[in-house]
């Protein structure tokens, strides 16, 4: 465990998930309503409602399962981060793969357009870095996410993770991808 973390919640609203964690010492004080547990539920509306139900809580790191090849020390650092430089909130991001600048929407006429509008970049080394949210770390104080009911705004600090730690769980292919490597790390 991170030595940054002092209680750990777990929010479902599965059972089975919630006997796992009791059985691994973690608390499940509630299950999550049905209506906070869709494919379509806003990802700060169950934090919102843990927070309205679990007391005395000053700062979260919000731990999505999605994204399970962050370590311990990652969690540990972003803490450290918003600390020392006195944020509300902070995200983990890795470098965008591939420049913005070869983004297209295709257009009702099924033509291709430009995200960016401007200067045309043909070489990534020319290209300013991007960074994407990757879902396995947000940190924030719980009046500022109180107050403003998103995990991001202007003053939000970035916390950057190699690709190799920033896979997060959408799709088939990315539970391979995520198999894959915590196979090379012996899991």
């Amino acid at each position: 465990m991170a030595d940054s973390v002092d209680e750990i919640v777990v929010s479902t609203d599965d059972e089975e998930i919630a006997e796992i964690a009791r059985a691994l010492g973690v608390e499940v004080p509630f299950m999550r309503p049905p209506e906070l547990a869709q494919d379509n539920t806003p990802g700060i509306d169950p934090v919102l409602h843990v927070l309205s139900l679990v007391e005395g809580i000053d700062s979260v790191i919000l731990l999505q399962p999605t994204s399970p090849m962050r370590t311990p020390a990652d969690i540990d650092a972003i803490v450290e981060l918003a600390l020392v430089q006195r944020a509300t909130s902070a995200v983990s991001v890795c470098e965008t793969k591939g420049s913005i600048h070869w983004n297209y929407t295709i257009q009702e006429d099924g033509k291709l357009r430009p995200l960016l509008d401007g200067k045309k970049i043909h070489r990534r080394q020319d290209a300013q870095l991007t960074y994407s949210l990757n879902g396995a770390l947000y940190y924030f104080e719980v009046p500022w996410v109180l107050e403003s009911k998103t995990f991001i705004d202007n003053e939000t600090l970035p916390y950057i993770m190699p690709q190799e730690r920033s896979i997060d769980i959408d799709s088939d292919f990315d539970w391979k991808i995520a198999e894959f490597l915590l196979s090379c790390r012996g899991i």
